[in-house]
């Protein structure tokens, strides 16, 4: 049995996904499968069955594996930074997931300051969607997240970051700029540039909402789940955009660029780090949390 069978075997039993598992892993789903296949042949047992094309089932011998497995990983875990804090060496894994626009933004000045403190760290960063992230918070598969606040289910710890605002993406010189107050009538006015139509973007969902209730139709221009795409478009004249936004970003100050308050319609939110509740954290981890919001939010 091999380390990385191990891991591959648990992340997959836990997540109930060869492909989920994978993404944890950074490996294929090939070369995930092949591992506990491997592993299987050597105890002599099956430890997964599989349901349909995707879902993943634990058998009694992979539930017995998964009790053994989790239990291995998370005491070396602890052992490792028990040993490395009582010889003061801050050294160990550190896992952090984000979606794109943040770790593009916000991220790389803040980890440049953290390595430089602490170049033993090992840093995983994954950058995926809020909602994926919220599930690896909660499943142990990452350390931090950083989310919206509004998004941040009860059951987890947050602490505010930025403070991010929902703006009217214009060209400079507009029109719209001339405009003391923004009404949903403007906004239907103009091609709009949106982010995709699920559940996951409720500044979209509202918009439309409002738009129907007022009986408003709008020409969709372009759907970008990616701000600075969006920008992008916005400049060229191609539509205008909502956008939930931190100010003053720099990928978005090189652009010639007006954003528009839309407070009246839509309220301010934080993004926020965010951890599970009651996770000891080691000496690092709060020098990280420490280091990205500027100041002792967790003290030694």
């Amino acid at each position: 049995m091999e380390w990385q069978q191990l891991m591959g075997f648990y992340h997959a039993a836990k997540l109930g996904s060869f492909t989920r598992a994978g993404e944890v892993t950074l490996r294929t789903q090939s070369a995930l499968s092949q591992q506990i296949k491997a592993l299987e042949e050597e105890f002599g047992c099956q430890f997964f069955e599989r349901i349909g094309t995707r879902k993943l089932k634990l058998t009694p011998a992979g539930e017995r594996f998964f009790e053994f497995s989790e239990a291995v990983l998370k005491g070396y875990e602890n052992l490792t930074e028990d040993l490395n804090e009582i010889r003061g060496i801050q050294k160990g894994p550190l896992r952090v997931a984000a979606p794109f626009t943040t770790l593009y933004n916000l991220f790389p000045e803040k980890l440049k300051e953290y390595l430089e403190l602490f170049p033993l760290i090992e840093i995983t960063l994954l950058d995926r969607h809020q909602e994926r992230v919220v599930g690896l918070v909660r499943d142990g598969e990452v350390d931090f997240g950083l989310v919206l606040e509004s998004v941040v289910p009860k059951d987890l710890a947050a602490i505010r970051w930025k403070r991010v605002e929902t703006v009217l993406m214009v060209p400079q010189g507009h029109a719209l700029t001339k405009v003391k107050r923004i009404t949903w009538q403007h906004l239907a006015a103009y091609p709009l540039i949106l982010p995709p139509g699920d559940s996951r973007y409720t500044g979209r969902n509202a918009l439309e909402e409002q738009l129907q209730k007022l009986g408003l139709d709008f020409r969709l221009a372009m759907e970008s789940s990616n701000v600075e795409l969006s920008s992008l478009y916005v400049e060229m004249g191609f539509g205008i955009s909502l956008a939930t936004v931190v100010r003053d970003l720099p990928a978005l100050r090189r652009r010639k660029l007006d954003f528009l308050s839309l407070d009246h319609y839509f309220k301010p939110d934080h993004i926020a780090l965010i951890m599970r509740n009651n996770k000891v954290v080691a000496s690092y981890k709060r020098a990280f949390i420490n280091t990205l919001l500027g100041e002792a939010v967790l003290a030694d």
